[in-house]
């Protein structure tokens, strides 16, 4: 896979960021609590593919247990919570920390390993988080942990209203794609990508490319731990299943049907697969028959992801004109 070149024209935030605002719009103007579920259920998912790009499109690291610090991050609020911990910086301070710790260690065995060797241990990794979780009987087990409230952000209840949260959620995502909008155009991305393409080139010119995943795999599983501390607010349940192979697989489709390599391609890939999803889900009571292989076209035709496929279009439109 070759790395898409740092400026093109789908990095535009104008796509994406038209397409969140038309919905949250629609959302608020029709009081519609069901649009504004899924747009908020697309934004801590497109958080969470941000992340796995960075890893995916930006070093070349396919990861098949990313989900474990979605899960990560969830319980870690969770259990904050449930423990009587109340304000929203302290356990965002505490995910972070985490999630960070639990992305260093892991990231240091694994990333000593390549290609599906790298693939097989992190999901490992995953797995093992999975059934900790499912272990832990006295935060539900199997069945998960039910929230009968959530976090205060500075004494006030920002976090408790569906508004505030969804103001938070969305600062949230707009602060992950600037920064990994920034990453990707700095020295770090530049080394990441290089390495990707000619790893021995990057160690002769004194860089060391292990230091430079590690920093990489870290960020990613913070994001990604941000984005599970989001999501346990929103559900108000953490379960096992957040962060089991199937969710991570979620992730990788996400950052698949986008477009790898784009943070615009995060963004769409969220929005397709959750809109896929809930519209299948209307109209079919075995709609997966269906989602699958659909999946798999879009894979298989939009080459380069949506987010390649719209800014394709917007050229042709642009040339006839």
């Amino acid at each position: 896979m070759s790395t898409p070149p740092l400026q093109r024209p789908s990095e535009h935030p104008t796509i994406a960021w038209t397409l969140f605002a038309a919905l949250a719009a629609g959302g608020l103007i029709t009081g519609d609590a069901y649009l504004a579920s899924l747009l908020t259920k697309a934004m801590i998912l497109a958080l969470a593919a941000i992340s796995l790009d960075l890893l995916i499109g930006r070093a070349g690291l396919v990861s098949f247990g990313h989900a474990a610090f979605l899960g990560l991050g969830a319980y870690t609020a969770g259990i904050a919570i449930e423990e009587g911990v109340e304000e929203t910086l302290t356990i965002l301070a505490l995910t972070v920390a985490v999630s960070a710790g639990f992305a260093a260690i892991t990231g240091a065995i694994a990333l000593r390993t390549a290609g599906v060797y790298f693939i097989m241990i992190t999901l490992a990794f995953g797995q093992m988080l999975f059934f900790a979780a499912s272990a832990l009987s006295q935060y539900g087990g199997d069945d998960g942990l039910t929230l009968w409230s959530t976090s205060t952000l500075l004494g006030t209840g920002v976090m408790q209203s569906d508004g505030g949260l969804f103001l938070v959620i969305l600062a949230m995502l707009a602060l992950g794609w600037l920064v990994a909008g920034r990453l990707a155009a700095s020295r770090f991305g530049r080394v990441l990508a290089a390495a990707k393409e000619a790893e021995v080139r990057v160690e002769t010119l004194g860089f060391d490319p292990f230091a430079y995943r590690l920093a990489a795999y870290v960020i990613a599983g913070v994001i990604a731990g941000v984005a599970g501390f989001l999501l346990a607010h929103e559900a108000e349940f953490v379960s096992p299943a957040t962060m089991a192979w199937q969710r991570s697989g979620d992730l990788i489709i996400i950052v698949l049907i986008g477009g790898m390599g784009t943070r615009n391609g995060a963004l769409i890939g969220a929005l397709a697969f959750v809109g896929l999803e809930e519209g299948l889900a209307r109209v079919l009571d075995e709609w997966r028959l269906v989602f699958g292989p659909l999946l798999i076209l879009l894979v298989l035709f939009a080459r380069g992801g949506l987010s390649s496929a719209i800014d394709a279009g917007l050229r042709r439109r642009e040339a006839a004109a």
